[in-house]
């Protein structure tokens, strides 16, 4: 059975980690924000990406459309000037125009037609990655909204949990507070049972005389700690 200090720091120990575990929560929730954050500005990029790319697409085949209809305007004038003539070669000279720009203007034709058929496509991928983020802003917001709820919840808690540490800590004696606290700046737990001569928190084989004073068989008043790691130990009985 513990002595009545280690008792007093089991006390003291268990409010600690309450302690510490709210104020690993106030660490840990900003990083969960901004996680849900970034991932509602990784989906805005991709839906941006896809308007642009739509856009892109649209002033393309209306540049493709001016340089059409110049195209024609020039394969007019050559049909007007090929009525105008009347000699074999020249005649010939603006035929052979004639049958480039008609080849140059279905090519571009055709490519028009590919474009819009891209336009189609990235109109279909904006709505739909559009759709999709309408659907998931909801649940991100109302998200963010329960992890700012749960921060403001454990800042009050952690005042409580600090009240509750400075409470326990004041039937502690001084030394037993200094070693305590020693061992509590490297990590916890600080206190921990003895169980078949190993320390319950390295578990590692203690001394003879660590086992013998986790059973009270040291000096009055003194604490037995661990020959590895330097806890608090103390006998569990069965």
């Amino acid at each position: 059975m513990p002595s009545p200090v280690v008792e007093k720091l089991l006390i003291l120990q268990d409010r600690d980690l309450k302690r510490l575990a709210l104020e690993g929560q106030l660490k840990s929730l900003p990083l969960e924000i901004a996680g849900v954050e970034r991932t509602i500005a990784g989906e805005k990029t991709a839906i941006d990406q896809a308007k642009t790319q739509w856009h892109e697409l649209e002033s393309k085949k209306k540049l493709l459309e001016t340089e059409i209809g110049s195209a024609q305007q020039k394969l007019g004038t050559y049909r007007t000037q090929q009525l105008g003539v009347r000699k074999n070669d020249e005649y010939a000279a603006l035929g052979n125009q004639i049958v480039t720009q008609q080849e140059l203007i279905g090519k571009m034709e055709g490519d028009e037609l590919e474009i819009m058929y891209q336009i189609d496509a990235a109109k279909k991928v904006f709505s739909a990655a559009e759709g999709v983020l309408k659907q998931n802003i909801a649940g991100y917001e109302a998200r963010i909204k329960d992890l700012k709820a749960r921060i403001g919840n454990a800042t009050e808690e952690l005042k409580g949990a600090k009240a509750e540490v400075e409470k326990a800590r004041e039937p502690v004696p001084v030394p037993a507070q200094r070693v305590y606290d020693r061992r509590a700046a490297r990590g916890m737990p600080v206190v921990v049972p003895v169980r078949g001569g190993k320390c319950g928190g390295c578990h590692l084989k203690i001394s003879s005389e660590a086992e013998a004073g986790s059973r009270g068989g040291g000096p009055e008043g003194e604490l037995a700690t661990c020959d590895q790691c330097g806890r608090i130990v103390y006998f569990e009985s069965n």
